[in-house]
Protein backbone atom coordinates (compact mmCIF):
# COMPACT_ATOMS: atom_id res chain seq x y z
CA UNK A 1 0.00 0.00 0.00
CA UNK A 2 1.39 3.39 -0.98
CA UNK A 3 1.59 5.99 1.74
CA UNK A 4 2.53 9.60 1.99
CA UNK A 5 4.36 11.41 4.76
CA UNK A 6 1.18 12.70 6.45
CA UNK A 7 0.49 9.66 8.57
CA UNK A 8 0.43 6.63 6.32
CA UNK A 9 -2.70 7.28 4.30
CA UNK A 10 -2.77 6.77 0.57
CA UNK A 11 -2.55 9.78 -1.70
CA UNK A 12 -4.08 7.80 -4.55
CA UNK A 13 -7.65 7.01 -5.49
CA UNK A 14 -11.02 8.65 -5.67
CA UNK A 15 -11.30 9.58 -1.99
CA UNK A 16 -8.05 11.54 -2.05
CA UNK A 17 -9.10 13.65 -5.05
CA UNK A 18 -10.20 17.24 -4.96
CA UNK A 19 -13.99 17.35 -4.31
CA UNK A 20 -14.56 19.22 -7.59
CA UNK A 21 -12.75 16.45 -9.49
CA UNK A 22 -14.84 13.82 -7.68
CA UNK A 23 -18.05 15.62 -8.70
CA UNK A 24 -16.87 15.83 -12.30
CA UNK A 25 -16.13 12.10 -12.47
CA UNK A 26 -19.37 11.14 -10.70
CA UNK A 27 -21.36 13.37 -13.05
CA UNK A 28 -19.85 11.66 -16.08
CA UNK A 29 -20.78 8.28 -14.64
CA UNK A 30 -24.34 9.37 -13.98
CA UNK A 31 -24.76 10.79 -17.46
CA UNK A 32 -23.36 7.61 -19.03
CA UNK A 33 -25.74 5.46 -16.99
CA UNK A 34 -28.72 7.53 -18.11
CA UNK A 35 -27.62 7.34 -21.75
CA UNK A 36 -27.34 3.55 -21.50
CA UNK A 37 -30.67 3.30 -19.71
CA UNK A 38 -29.11 1.58 -16.70
CA UNK A 39 -29.53 4.44 -14.22
CA UNK A 40 -32.00 3.87 -11.40
CA UNK A 41 -34.70 6.50 -11.19
CA UNK A 42 -36.65 6.57 -7.96
CA UNK A 43 -40.41 6.44 -8.10
CA UNK A 44 -42.18 8.84 -5.76
CA UNK A 45 -43.00 5.87 -3.50
CA UNK A 46 -39.33 4.77 -3.34
CA UNK A 47 -38.24 8.32 -2.58
CA UNK A 48 -40.87 8.64 0.16
CA UNK A 49 -39.72 5.36 1.75
CA UNK A 50 -36.05 6.41 1.62
CA UNK A 51 -36.88 9.73 3.25
CA UNK A 52 -38.89 8.00 5.96
CA UNK A 53 -36.02 5.60 6.72
CA UNK A 54 -33.54 8.46 6.87
CA UNK A 55 -35.78 10.42 9.20
CA UNK A 56 -36.16 7.42 11.49
CA UNK A 57 -32.41 6.86 11.61
CA UNK A 58 -31.67 10.47 12.48
CA UNK A 59 -34.46 10.84 15.02
CA UNK A 60 -33.29 7.79 17.01
CA UNK A 61 -30.56 10.00 18.46
CA UNK A 62 -32.67 12.41 20.54
CA UNK A 63 -29.64 14.29 21.87
CA UNK A 64 -28.41 14.90 18.31
CA UNK A 65 -31.85 16.15 17.24
CA UNK A 66 -32.02 18.48 20.25
CA UNK A 67 -28.61 19.87 19.36
CA UNK A 68 -29.69 20.51 15.76
CA UNK A 69 -32.81 22.31 16.96
CA UNK A 70 -30.86 24.38 19.44
CA UNK A 71 -28.34 25.46 16.80
CA UNK A 72 -31.14 26.37 14.40
CA UNK A 73 -32.87 28.42 17.08
CA UNK A 74 -29.66 30.22 17.98
CA UNK A 75 -28.91 30.99 14.32
CA UNK A 76 -32.44 32.27 13.78
CA UNK A 77 -32.18 34.41 16.90
CA UNK A 78 -28.93 35.96 15.69
CA UNK A 79 -30.40 36.73 12.26
CA UNK A 80 -33.48 38.33 13.86
CA UNK A 81 -31.32 40.57 16.05
CA UNK A 82 -29.51 42.01 13.04
CA UNK A 83 -32.75 43.29 11.44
Amino acid sequence: MASNSSGGTSNRGFASMDPAKQREIASKGGKAAHEQGTAHEFTSEEAREAGRKGGEAVSRDRQHMAEIGRKGGEARGRSQQSH
